[in-house]
């Protein structure tokens, strides 16, 4: 089982294609509060998660990292960090 928590681990992706759409934000705050500094996980989605983003800077400004690695048309998957000076 991977730990959500730890530094940035390959293996730890979150496909949240499978929650309805109301769940999925409540889904990812709850990851991202999890996050230890320096740790990341790999959002996987059905669509552009661009409003995500918007939503968790005005949360957490300057305290994470967005790093698209796959960008659709029909799987976009994403890189969320917390950044070390976050802590």
């Amino acid at each position: 089982m991977t730990n959500p928590t730890t530094a940035s681990d390959p293996n730890n992706v979150v496909d949240v294609r499978t929650l309805v759409p109301a769940q999925r934000h409540a889904k990812i705050f709850q990851l991202v509060n999890q996050l230890a500094p320096g740790g990341s996980f790999i959002l996987v989605n059905d669509h552009d998660p661009k409003p995500l983003y918007y939503q968790l800077e005005a949360e957490y400004p300057k305290q994470f990292s967005w790093t698209y690695l796959e960008r659709g048309p029909a799987v976009w998957r994403v890189e969320i960090g917390k950044l070390a000076k976050a802590a």
